[in-house]
C-alpha cells in the first residue's frame, strides 16, 4: 500500500468516525405515536398511503428529525386504546396524537366512558414521561343517535384538549367526511386522497409541536 492509499484510508476512517460520534450525540430521533383506530392504521390501502405515512414525508421533507409511528387498530375504540397504551409505553413517546373515539360515537358508547377512556390514555402518558406532547384528534358522528348525543361527542375532545392543554385538530375528517369521491364505497374511509387531506389537518397542528421540540433539543 503507497503513501497516497494510506492518507486516504486513514481520511475514510477518520470521516466515518466522525460521522458516528455526531449520530451518537444527536441521539435517537424523537417518536410520535398516532393512537388511533381504522383512519389511522389505512383501512382498504396499503399503509404508505395513509396519513402515518404522509406525515412522514413532510417530516423528512420538513428536516426534522422525528419517527411517526402508526399504532392505528382497526376497529379500535377509547377502551382498547386505554389497554394499549402501557404497551405502547415500553417505548419512549415524545408526542402522542391521540385519534380515538369514532368507533364509540357509532357504537353508541356511554360518553362518560369515551371521556374517562381518553383521559386515561393522557394521564398514563404523561405519567411515564412528563415532557411529551399530547394532540387531541377531534371527531365527529352522525346524527343518527340523537342531536343531544352527537353535540356532546364533538364537544367531547374540545373539552379534553382544554383540561389538559393539549393542542386540538378540530375535526380529522375535515374536508373529506360526507364527500363521496374522497371516501371508499362505505362512505367512512378515505380513500388515497382522502388521507392526502386529512394528512394536512393533522400537519397543521403537528408541525408546530414538532418545530418546538427541535428548538427545545437544540438548545
Amino acid at each position: 500500500m503507497n503513501v497516497h492509499m494510506k492518507i486516504g484510508l486513514f481520511w475514510l476512517l477518520g470521516a466515518g468516525f466522525l460521522l458516528a460520534s455526531s449520530a451518537s450525540a444527536a441521539g435517537p430521533r424523537q417518536r410520535v405515536v398516532i393512537l388511533g383506530n381504522s383512519l389511522t392504521a389505512g383501512y382498504g390501502l396499503d399503509p404508505d398511503l395513509a396519513f402515518p405515512a404522509l406525515l412522514q414525508r413532510k417530516v423528512d421533507a420538513a428536516g426534522l428529525d422525528f419517527e411517526i409511528v402508526n399504532a392505528g387498530v382497526s376497529g379500535d375504540t377509547s377502551a382498547g386504546g386505554a389497554r394499549r397504551i402501557r404497551w405502547l409505553l415500553r417505548k419512549q413517546i415524545d408526542v402522542l396524537v391521540l385519534e380515538l373515539g369514532a368507533n364509540d360515537g357509532l357504537r353508541g358508547v356511554s360518553l362518560d366512558s369515551t371521556r374517562d377512556n381518553l383521559q386515561k390514555i393522557i394521564r398514563e402518558t404523561r405519567s411515564r414521561n412528563p415532557e411529551a406532547d399530547i394532540i387531541i384528534a377531534g371527531m365527529m358522528v352522525p346524527p343518527n343517535l340523537g342531536p343531544e348525543y352527537t353535540r356532546t361527542f364533538r364537544e367531547l375532545f374540545v373539552e379534553l384538549a382544554d383540561q389538559n392543554g393539549c393542542p386540538l385538530i378540530p375535526f380529522l375528517l375535515e374536508g373529506v367526511a360526507g364527500r363521496s369521491e374522497l371516501n371508499l364505497p362505505d362512505g367512512i374511509h378515505p380513500t388515497p386522497e382522502g388521507h392526502r387531506i386529512v394528512a394536512e389537518n393533522v400537519w397543521k397542528v403537528l408541525e408546530p409541536v414538532l418545530r418546538k421540540r427541535s428548538r427545545k433539543a437544540a438548545e
